[in-house]
């Protein structure tokens, strides 16, 4: 699918054993690495995917960042509940660890793209819910199952509770039952799945192409602008696009898309 990786810029991130960092042409893949727990989140993943992704977004040479977990049974299957510090927390620090990184992804400019190859349960689906756009494999399965054990899928709510019907969103998570790769297409928590008989990658390829050939400074801004006005008033929101359409204007991407347009050719984008 892609050329062989080249190590994104250890400068700029801080990595662990649990999370692969790599980057393919213009796309860096952050891969959690614990296939024998499932994939489930620990403190030093996410920790390196709040580092990675705020790293990219001062490296132009990024486009997308897509978001998976290895092998193909599990994407992530939250909190690993084997641990002993499953459910702790450094109440010295003002953000815990999967707030940070529904920080992090919430003010990227640079799109993410969940990869779901597998089980999203619990926390990985937060790390789902945080991306802009998600492609799941036919036999992905979604749900929150934490009222099984006891607690509640409190902070995933900030990032899901906006992408899929509240009566379904009060089911999953009252009742703990997952949902199939179908359903989530139904109720809009991923854009694709895989083709029958073809693997996530192919639909994944897919999309990748048909973002990469658009421009990256239209897509920078356009994000930030998307991210701005979801929280606010409609007034506030108008008031706050129509500055922003000026802004898109003056981007040397705007005058070379326009200047293609008339001379009927592609675009050559210089992301500026």
């Amino acid at each position: 699918m892609h050329s062989q990786p080249t190590p994104f810029p250890t400068t700029q991130w801080a990595s662990t054993p649990e999370l692969s960092v790599a980057q393919h042409a213009a796309v860096l893949w952050l891969t959690i690495t614990r296939e024998e727990r499932r994939n489930a989140m620990s403190h030093g993943v996410l920790a390196a995917m709040a580092g990675a992704i705020t790293a990219a977004q001062t490296d132009r040479s990024i486009r997308a960042i897509v978001i998976t977990g290895a092998g193909s049974k599990a994407f992530c299957a939250g909190a690993d509940l084997q641990s002993a510090n499953a459910f702790t927390t450094d109440y010295s620090e003002p953000h815990g660890h999967l707030a940070q990184v529904l920080r992090v992804a919430k003010a990227s400019t640079v799109p993410l793209i969940a990869r779901v190859n597998g089980a999203c349960m619990a926390g990985g689906m937060g790390l789902l819910s945080m991306c802009d756009m998600a492609v799941a494999a036919r036999h992905a399965v979604f749900g929150l199952p934490e009222v099984k054990v006891g607690v509640f899928p409190a902070q995933v709510l900030s990032v899901l509770q906006h992408l899929i019907p509240r009566r379904k969103l009060a089911e999953m998570c009252l009742t703990g039952e997952p949902i199939t790769a179908a359903q989530a297409l139904e109720y809009g928590l991923v854009n694709y799945v895989s083709d029958e008989g073809s693997d996530v990658d192919a639909k994944l390829q897919w999309l990748i192409e048909r973002l990469l050939d658009k421009s990256p400074a239209a897509i920078r801004r356009g994000l930030y602008t998307m991210k701005k006005v979801e929280a606010m008033a409609f007034e506030e929101s108008m008031a706050f696009t129509e500055s922003q359409i000026a802004l898109f204007t003056l981007t040397e991407d705007a005058k070379e898309g326009q200047l293609a347009f008339q001379e009927k050719r592609k675009p050559v984008w210089k992301g500026q």
